[in-house]
C-alpha cells in the first residue's frame, strides 16, 4: 500500500463514509460518525462516490476502481476470497478459512475481516456465523443488517 494522497467524506444511507486514495487505488473505505461530506477529488474517489451512489440506489452490484489495502498476505487472501462472494450471497468465516486453504482458521478470517480498511466494496459484510447468525462487523450490527437486506433488495 502507498501512501494516502487524498481524502474526502461522502454520505451514504447509513452515514458518512471517509475515504481515501493512494497513486495505486483505493486505500480505505469507512465509516467516519461525524463531519461533512466534501467534493471528491483525486484519481479514484469521484468514481468510487459515484458507484457507491449508485450501490445504495441498488443499482450496482460490484465494483470496479483500483483498491490498494494494506495488510499481511494472509489478510490480502481473505479480503480477496470477500471479493468472490456474490452479491446478495453470504459465506461463513469456516467458507472463507477453507477458500484461503487454512481450514479451522475462522477465527483468523474475522480478525482478517475485522481489519479490512475498505468496507462494502471488500464485503465484509457478506461473512457471517457457521449457524446463521450475523456475527461481528466492525462498523456495527445495525450497519451490516443494513447492507445486506439492501442486497436482499429489502431496503430502498
Amino acid at each position: 500500500m502507498s501512501e494516502p494522497t487524498t481524502i474526502c467524506f461522502h454520505p451514504s444511507p447509513l452515514g458518512l463514509l471517509r475515504l481515501e486514495e493512494s497513486e495505486a487505488g483505493v486505500t480505505a473505505l469507512e465509516f467516519a460518525g461525524d463531519g461533512e461530506a466534501t467534493e471528491p477529488k483525486g484519481k479514484y474517489l469521484p468514481e468510487l462516490c459515484r458507484q457507491l451512489d449508485e450501490y445504495f440506489a441498488g443499482a450496482r452490484r460490484a465494483f470496479d476502481v483500483p483498491l490498494d489495502p494494506a495488510g499481511t498476505d494472509f489478510q490480502k487472501k481473505v479480503w480477496n476470497a470477500l471479493l468472490e462472494i456474490p452479491y446478495g450471497e453470504t459465506r461463513s468465516y469456516g467458507d472463507i478459512a477453507a477458500r484461503v486453504g487454512r481450514p479451522g482458521a475462522a477465527r483468523a478470517v474475522g480478525g482478517a475481516n475485522g481489519a479490512n480498511r475498505i468496507c462494502i466494496v471488500i464485503p465484509c459484510h457478506r461473512v457471517i456465523a457457521a449457524d446463521g447468525g450475523l456475527g461481528g462487523y466492525s462498523s456495527g450490527l445495525e450497519r451490516k443488517r443494513a447492507l445486506l437486506a439492501l442486497e436482499r433488495g429489502e431496503m430502498k
